[in-house]
This record gives structure tokens, C-alpha cells and sequence, in this order.
């Protein structure tokens, strides 16, 4: 059972370790900003959709610019 791990690790797509990334990343930077719980993780889901957006625009704007390479 531990042999496949490593396999089904090898076939994942890196592009999915992003969503607990930036759910990380604004978890850290809205605690560190702000004290009241609710705050924190009200901030912290509009810092997650805007860095989602903005990595989605990024994308889009690489498919569009690498189109018929």
C-alpha cells in the first residue's frame, strides 16, 4: 500500500496544491492582521478568491499567449 503512494503522487497534477496554498497564505497574512476570529476568516476568503482570480487570469493569459506554439 505505501509502494503506491509515491505513484500516485508522481500522476498528480502540481496545479492542485495551489488551492491549500493560497487557503494558507490567507489564513497567515489575514491572521496576522487581524484578531477577531470572524474577521480573520471573513478577510481571509476574499484574499483566497482574489489570489484564485488573479492565478486564474495568469493562467488564461499563458494559454492565450502560448495558443499554436
Amino acid at each position: 500500500m505505501m509502494a503506491a503512494l509515491p505513484i500516485l503522487l508522481a500522476h498528480t497534477n502540481m496545479t492542485w496544491f495551489l488551492l491549500p496554498l493560497a487557503a494558507g497564505i490567507s489564513l497567515v497574512y489575514s491572521a496576522s492582521r487581524y484578531e477577531q476570529p470572524e474577521r480573520i476568516l471573513r478577510r481571509s476568503g476574499r484574499l483566497f478568491a482574489q489570489i484564485l482570480l488573479f492565478m486564474g487570469v495568469i493562467l488564461a493569459l499563458l494559454a492565450l499567449l502560448s495558443f499554436r506554439l
